[in-house]
């Protein structure tokens, strides 16, 4: 009877997890769609484009890819502007570590590769939930599949329908909506409301910085101020607690 139970959990968390990433797609899927477009039209094959689409799997990256290809930059460049575009997602694999650590390998390396800002957002809340469940990496991984499968299948009709994409459906706006959905939920306490200004203001100062160095030092900057306001917001509780035994 315990392995069905357990079976049962799983796919439980399983749809769970993808129910849970279904409106954040709505941004990813045109995304997607114009991420194929632009492929097409700035020369890449179908075949790489969609290679690359499977392989890289990070939007934000793949777009930068793309332009520099098209410019005719040196390969090494290439992958290490793109490394750089996504160096965010160490900071996600970290704070999924300790919740994902007494996984077998195999689960962990699925988990690496299938991870992005969207499921990252999604299996980050499903981990803070005090439950017991021994299966949360299922409900992480049914969000993961969710977004991969809608990636790839936008990423190819994008490509079908190449250039034929009308400029007015201004599809650039898609990614930028979908960090919204993802980054203004968790503006609920100081270091992160410190953090998000930080860092969106060297972003805007960075924007015009070559090879997109600006998003890098926008991510250190607002790391750096998240890490430096927490420890004060510990010593004024800290402060505040002591205050209350001593009026007691």
């Amino acid at each position: 009877m315990r392995p069905y139970t357990d079976h049962m959990s799983r796919r439980s968390e399983f749809v769970a997890g993808v129910r849970a990433e279904v409106p954040l797609l709505l941004g990813v899927a045109p995304f997607g769609m114009a991420f194929g477009a632009y492929a097409i039209e700035q020369g890449l094959s179908p075949a790489l484009a969609m290679g690359m689409s499977v392989i890289v799997f990070g939007g934000a990256s793949q777009f930068v890819g793309t332009q520099m290809m098209a410019a005719g930059e040196a390969g090494l460049l290439i992958v290490l502007v793109s490394a750089l575009v996504n160096l965010r997602h160490m900071l996600y694999s970290a704070s999924l570590a300790p919740h994902v650590d007494h996984l077998p390998v195999r689960w962990r390396t699925l988990l690496a590769y299938m991870l992005t800002d969207e499921a990252y957002a999604v299996g980050i809340q499903r981990y803070r939930g005090d439950d017991p469940s021994v299966s949360k990496h299922w409900y992480v991984f049914g969000a993961m599949v969710a977004l991969a499968v809608t990636w790839q299948v936008t990423t190819a009709i994008g490509i079908a329908a190449g250039a034929a994409v009308p400029d007015s459906w201004s599809l650039e706006f898609a990614l930028p909506l979908t960090f919204i959905a993802i980054v203004v939920p968790e503006f609920r306490h100081r270091p992160a409301l410190a953090a998000g200004a930080v860092a969106g203001l060297v972003a805007v100062l960075g924007f015009t910085w070559p090879y997109r160095t600006g998003l890098f030092a926008a991510a250190l900057a607002g790391m750096a101020a998240g890490l430096a306001t927490e420890p004060l917001l510990g010593a004024r509780a800290g402060a505040g607690a002591d205050e209350r035994m001593e009026a007691a």
